[in-house]
């Protein structure tokens, strides 16, 4: 009996009334008769496991390139971390396709927040797709969204779907609460100003 007992590669299984004793594989310390059928089956897994590690990985690497790229204002690096160039802002709407508009988005929300970025708090990985939950940090030194600067600083969380091809990014797509970013900087109510009345 093996109850409560590791088998150990080169122990057998089996013999007396249960047939000729056969050896315990080495690769599969189960206590289970392998075959080079089941050998190869392990090793195919362990395999695809060594693949999927390594694309978690890269794909881990790109999301934090991409995203302290932008706190550096190294934009051409963030560029580069996408196969396709492409945000979706659910909270307003706003879609920027293509590396043309992805670039002008970039532009806009700097001129409105230079010191704009982000602290990432977790990673979690799906099969086609990370979700990185962050909080969104800046300053609104210059006009926004047709309002005249407030000097008022935000804070606020957020969580982004990058949807990859391979290991390079095919799309962000960003869920945020705007309320909480206007309410932080006093544009939301009878105090804000706009940006033509200065």
């Amino acid at each position: 009996m093996w109850v409560g007992a590791e088998r150990q590669a080169g122990d057998v299984v089996g013999g007396g009334d249960h047939g000729p004793e056969k050896p315990v594989c080495g690769e599969h310390p189960s206590g289970l008769e392998c075959s080079g059928t089941a050998v190869a089956l392990l090793r195919t897994v362990a395999m695809a496991n060594a693949d999927i590690s390594g694309l978690t990985e890269a794909r881990a690497a790109t999301i934090r390139e991409h995203m302290e790229s932008e706190n550096r204002l190294d934009f051409d690096a963030t560029i580069a971390t996408f196969d396709h160039p492409r945000y979706e802002l659910i909270a307003t709407g706003q879609v920027f396709d293509g590396e043309e508009q992805v670039r002008r988005y970039f532009a806009t929300s700097r001129s409105a927040f230079p010191d704009q970025r982000n602290e990432i708090h977790s990673l979690r990985h799906a099969d086609d797709a990370v979700v990185v939950e962050f909080d969104l940090l800046g300053t609104h030194t210059g006009e926004f969204a047709g309002f005249a600067a407030t000097g008022r600083s935000f804070r606020c969380r957020m969580a982004a779907i990058f949807e990859f091809d391979g290991d390079r990014i095919s799309c962000e797509r960003v869920y945020f609460d705007s309320a909480t970013i206007l309410r932080q900087l006093g544009l939301l109510g009878g105090d804000a100003v706009p940006a033509d009345h200065a």
